[in-house]
């Protein structure tokens, strides 16, 4: 293993590092944000830090396809206190409008506190002289201002990939100051939509309006997926014989109709599964010529309440089936494992109609990445409002998930739609993804956080006026 350089001046900080250890070897994980992200890291010489994935060890960083890697090692204990505890049994439900009840426990906090320190202490040993920092998601938003404070040289950006609550939210909890302050530390703080931004904004003059830093430049980057992986994937032989086989193995349906999530309870899957059974009740739907597949990712399994969420899927799964299944043959096909990229695109070829229904969400990247491996075949995206895609992806039926009657009939259109007129909705949404592709949105980001950059309004405050209010004790480069 090649020995990694100590000090580099691109730096990309996530949660977890881009690798897998598996069968004693790393491997590149999967994910978007690894494929956006990971040819920067390498044209930059740059490193990239975050947890390895194991407990109670130290691995030395290392270098792994032209990237630095720089591991930050967790106990298990403040794995459970400040991943599935503050990061997950507090923000992730906060921030996803209070679906289920966040639980404040100072000693979750002060887990918080604590390893978001040691991303910083990380970062500062890592990080050449003017770096550039950029920092992702909500497991790290006290890392810039901790960064900040001995480091006045380098430039940050932090990435929310999750929406940001309203203030009347957001302000329940105990060390929402904490937490604004802790974001402020960046140059710019970039959101999913414009109105996270401004939710965000909000915040900040609220719980932090006494700030003595110049105000960063808070703006939308909408995320997005690298469309020519996916389409190389969606044009190969080998996925194609994986998608008939799919659709073979289901007793080849007229209409399949999908949903692919991770088992989490903002992505609405009761809700879609119970729509889909009223469809059958009612007629709509035969059940000798539909299927659903439910592919559910597992998630946080350590928390109370994604193990209710699975309880309440496979209960609604045999009831359907219970109801509507013929020997030899169920209706809703139910997967509660993961799937590799190439099977996954092989899920998006053999459905006709994928189901999307969060009940609040990022941006749902799954909904763009059918719409781009299906770009020349047809079918449907059922999308909910409350994903952030459907700002973007306008031909898809827009449905309110909250709403079983209107969520049911937006299936049903998904599943009556004329043939050409599918292709055109198709092809119109992948044109729109690929003109937005994960690269741009990396390279728009980067472009932001540079002190040069031509970037026009955004939050009333241009990138010129932004870096006018950079203190004089940041060095610009």
């Amino acid at each position: 293993m090649a020995e990694t350089k100590t000090e580099h001046s691109f730096i990309v900080m996530a949660n977890r590092l881009p690798v897998d250890w598996c069968e004693g070897a790393w491997q590149a994980a999967p994910g978007g944000l690894v494929s956006a992200l990971a040819p920067m890291v390498k044209a930059e010489r740059g490193a990239w830090l975050g947890w390895a994935g194991g407990f109670d060890e130290t691995v030395a960083p290392f270098e792994f396809d032209q990237m630095s890697l720089v591991p930050v090692p967790l106990t298990q204990a403040e794995h459970r206190a400040y991943y599935e505890g503050f990061s997950n049994g507090v923000l992730w439900p906060l921030y996803h409008d209070l679906i289920v009840a966040p639980q404040y426990h100072r000693t979750w906090w002060r887990a918080y506190e604590a390893i978001n320190s040691r991303f910083a202490q990380a970062t500062l040993r890592s990080a050449a002289y003017g770096a550039t920092i950029w920092v992702h998601d909500y497991h790290l938003q006290l890392v810039p201002h901790m960064v900040r404070l001995l480091r006045p040289d380098v430039r940050i950006g932090f990435f929310n990939h999750i929406p940001f609550p309203p203030v009347e939210l957001f302000g329940q909890m105990p060390w929402r100051r904490e937490v604004v302050t802790g974001l402020l530390g960046a140059d710019v703080i970039g959101f999913q939509r414009s109105t996270d931004a401004e939710n965000f904004r909000e915040a900040v003059r609220t719980f932090a309006a006494d700030a003595d830093s110049p105000p960063p430049l808070i703006d939308a980057f909408p995320i997005s997926v690298d469309t020519d992986a996916i389409r190389k994937a969606a044009e190969s032989e080998t996925v194609a014989r994986k998608a008939s086989q799919i659709r073979c193995d289901l007793g080849d349906p007229d209409i399949l109709m999908l949903g692919i999530d991770r088992l989490d309870y903002t992505k609405g899957i009761p809700h879609r599964l119970r729509a889909f059974d009223e469809l059958l009740a009612d007629d709509l739907l035969s059940p000798k010529t539909t299927s659903f597949l439910q592919v559910a990712v597992p998630s946080r399994e350590g928390i109370a309440a994604y193990q209710d969420l699975r309880d309440e899927v496979e209960r609604l799964v045999g009831r359907i089936n219970g109801r509507f299944a013929t020997l030899g043959r169920g209706i809703v096909q139910y997967s509660h494992h993961s799937y590799s990229f190439e099977d996954t695109v092989a899920l998006y070829l053999a459905a006709d109609v994928l189901v999307v229904s969060s009940l609040r969400d990022g941006m749902n990247l799954v909904a763009k990445e059918f719409v781009t491996a299906r770009k020349n075949q047809g079918g449907a995206l059922v999308l909910s409002e409350f994903a952030d895609a459907a700002d973007e992806l306008e031909q898809a039926i827009i449905v309110n998930p909250h709403d079983i009657s209107g969520l049911k009939n937006g299936m049903h259109q998904a599943a009556s739609l004329d043939v050409a007129r599918a292709r055109e909705r198709i092809a119109s949404m992948a044109t729109t993804v690929e003109d937005r592709d994960v690269h741009h949105w990396a390279q728009k980001f980067l472009a932001a956080l540079q002190p040069a950059s031509p970037l026009g309004p955004a939050s009333g405050t241009t990138a010129t006026e932004h870096r006018d209010r950079t203190p004089q004790k940041v060095t610009s480069f």
